[in-house]
């Protein structure tokens, strides 16, 4: 094959597209951070009164596991030191959840375009400091779905403070 992607480059790729498509249909505006350096993968801002936003640090990954009510993801101690500070502008991480085989990520037809699976969000502002050095297991809630109607109330929590 002569792909210059890895899987791993695939999978940023869609997760940014899925966020990206999901802001456009709720009429919200997308901005990409050119450097990862503070945790922070994407800005996401509403309109209205207040101009609310959210920070976003954006995964994907066919590893989730589910138990009960959450998904299970396993993020590096970085992303999830970053994630639990405090900031002015309220932080979540978005987990898309991608089918096991790679050719079902994506299917393109004359009337559609199918982007699968579906992506959940958390947000981790106050969760305690972890003693692992590598990574920290999540547990990202199964009804925190990061769709069209779910990122209007994370926006409308941004605009009141609520999001925590």
């Amino acid at each position: 094959m002569d792909s210059l992607l890895a899987a791993t480059d695939i999978e940023e790729a869609l997760s940014t597209a899925y966020v990206h498509a999901v802001a456009a249909a709720a009429g919200y505006v997308v901005a990409l951070r050119n450097f990862d350096r503070d945790g922070i993968d994407v800005t996401i801002e509403a309109g209205g009164g207040f101009r609310p936003k959210i920070d976003a640090q954006v995964k994907a990954t066919i590893n989730l596991t589910k138990s009960e009510d959450v998904w299970k993801f396993p993020l590096k101690r970085r992303n999830y030191d970053h994630l639990i500070i405090q900031t002015q502008t309220p932080r979540i991480l978005v987990v898309m959840h991608l089918p096991s085989e790679q050719v079902d990520w994506v299917n393109v037809g004359i009337d559609c375009l199918i982007l699968r699976n579906c992506a959940y969000w958390v947000c981790l502002t106050g969760s305690p400091a972890s003693a692992n050095s590598t990574t920290v297991t999540v547990d990202v809630p199964s009804n925190n779905r990061f769709d069209v109607p779910g990122l209007v109330r994370l926006l409308e929590m941004s605009r009141t403070g609520t999001l925590r």
